[in-house]
């Protein structure tokens, strides 16, 4: 299961197709191109283990470079376009990245790199996909290579930094594989048997690559043989139109999206063909259980969740009749063994809520940070590995998760998990997105704070405040509701769905 397998076997057949510029790259132009890039990289002198940082938006160069790190034993670093330059610095330093490649695309941050460029102290090279003032091209270098296999291929790896919701970013760490590129991909097959992927499927990836679901599920596809389909980043009827257009079979959301296709009108839900969809895949963020269930009346029992990270230690997955059964579940583990725990690091009991862990996944290191990894280990049993989600596990294996342990409100000695306070908030019909964390109390320690997006900015005020706190009591207990409510235009949500709630909050503790 290889790209390469399938440029000769079906040389002809699209392997992405770029919705934004109506370009095609057949599976013998990938290979190609792969090849190319590989040739590229180690005439830059990139040797096997070494880093190369790419900050790109969403185009198919990004899978040429993907590929072809992948064939020279390269470890690729995905850096996200909505770094500030002093951010890159930091990746770059500490992936200790001797190669940049990025997208004359995203100008500012060229220009912002470009300036920056001094304080990054192991960078050898930094090139451009596109023309950009002062920086040597990376196509003209690629143009230049040989179309076929270096003569020294080994399998390279991804270190995909963390979203840096909690603290500052950390690279996620897999040990290094040595051999062919060339050789049987187990996510890949795991996941096809799971959602429905193959040769014959068309995935439309809608989310930016730097993270690391969109990206490995689009490996998956063309391990498979199967086509992707790219956008450049998520508009909500666009996305629609593209499913009609490419008669789309697969796409991989995140709850934000759907809540954003949710709220269209019925009339611009109904204008688009979407009978080819055999599979919606979501994960990344906690889905409110109407959300959910408002999907699959809509498309049918063909929407899919799993519960992962990059840190690849487990993996739950869940179908639309499972999850109808079990609501606000993630499912069953796949990959690993669910063990949920105690502060002490104790198993508990089925139905009780503490951390969750895996046992038996992938091994994970968060580079250059033995802290943050000693941490991720169970105090008595370290082998056993978590994300720093908490959640309870059912009689029949299930996996619900309350909220980020980082996130939970302990006010007066309670615990209280946001996620079931925004997801009760999220689906009213004025709120576009709410941020929920405790602010300071001299009493009780913390208290519930909601910073609320308004649909339009103009509901936003003190009649809408009162609104939404009647909301929350008629569905939660008292103690769980806000004590007060903020708004702010847009909330700092990244496109991977993940709300960053550290610097929003932080300006409530500032003076505390």
């Amino acid at each position: 299961m290889h790209p390469r397998l399938f440029s000769d076997s079906k040389p002809t057949s699209v392997a992405l197709a770029d919705v934004a510029t109506n370009r095609t790259i057949t599976y013998r132009e990938l290979e190609q191109r792969a090849n190319r890039v590989a040739h590229a990289l180690r005439s830059l002198g990139l040797a096997n283990g070494e880093a190369l940082g790419l900050l790109c938006n969403n185009c198919p160069e990004f899978m040429d470079v993907y590929w072809g790190a992948q064939r020279c034993g390269v470890t690729l670093v995905p850096l996200s376009t909505r770094l500030t330059p002093n951010e890159v610095v930091y990746i770059v330093n500490d992936s200790g990245a001797k190669v940049l490649v990025v997208s004359a695309a995203i100008a500012d941050a060229v220009q912002g790199v470009a300036t920056a460029r001094a304080a990054m102290q192991g960078l050898e090279h930094l090139l451009s996909i596109g023309q950009a003032p002062g920086v040597p091209s990376w196509d003209t270098l690629c143009a230049a290579q040989p179309d076929s296999p270096i003569g020294d291929e080994n399998i390279g790896v991804r270190m995909t930094y963390s979203s840096g919701t909690t603290g500052r970013s950390k690279g996620i760490r897999s040990a290094l594989v040595a051999g062919s590129p060339i050789q049987p991909n187990p996510g890949a097959g795991l996941f096809g048997k799971l959602y429905a992927l193959g040769p014959d499927s068309i995935y439309l990836v809608c989310a930016p690559f730097y993270h690391a679901a969109p990206l490995g599920f689009a490996a998956v596809i063309q391990s498979l043989g199967g086509e992707v389909v790219l956008m450049e980043r998520f508009d909500a009827e666009a996305l629609l139109a593209a499913i009609e257009r490419y008669r789309v079979t697969a796409v991989q959301l995140v709850p934000t999206m759907m809540i954003r296709l949710l709220k269209l009108p019925q009339s611009v839900r109904r204008r688009y063909d979407l009978s080819s969809l055999r599979t919606v895949i979501h994960s990344a963020a906690p889905c409110p259980i109407p959300v959910k269930r408002a999907m699959i009346e809509w498309l049918g029992p063909i929407v899919y969740e799993y519960y992962a990270g990059s840190e690849g230690n487990g993996h739950t997955s869940i179908t639309s009749e499972e999850w109808l059964r079990k609501p606000g579940s993630v499912g069953r583990a796949v990959v690993g063994t669910i063990h949920i725990c105690d502060d002490n690091g104790d198993e508990r009991t089925i139905g009780e809520t503490g951390a969750v862990y895996f046992s038996g996944g992938r091994s994970f290191t968060y580079h250059n940070d033995l802290a943050k990894t000693e941490a991720s280990r169970n105090p008595k049993h370290p082998d056993w590995s978590t994300m720093g989600d908490i959640g309870r596990v059912d009689a029949d294996g299930y996996l619900y998760l309350s909220d980020r342990k980082d996130f939970m409100i302990i006010s007066g000695g309670v615990n209280i998990y946001p996620q079931e306070v925004e997801s009760v908030l999220v689906t009213h019909p004025a709120v576009a997105d709410v941020a929920v964390f405790g602010v300071p109390h001299p009493e009780f320690g913390e208290e519930v704070k909601a910073v609320v997006q308004p649909v339009t900015w103009e509901q936003s005020g003190t009649a809408l405040a009162a609104e939404l706190m009647t909301w929350c009591r008629t569905q939660l207990a008292d103690l769980k509701c806000p004590r007060s409510i903020d708004f702010e235009r847009v909330l700092p949500r990244g496109e991977n769905g993940k709300l960053y709630k550290k610097d929003l909050k932080a300006r409530y503790w500032a003076n505390a």
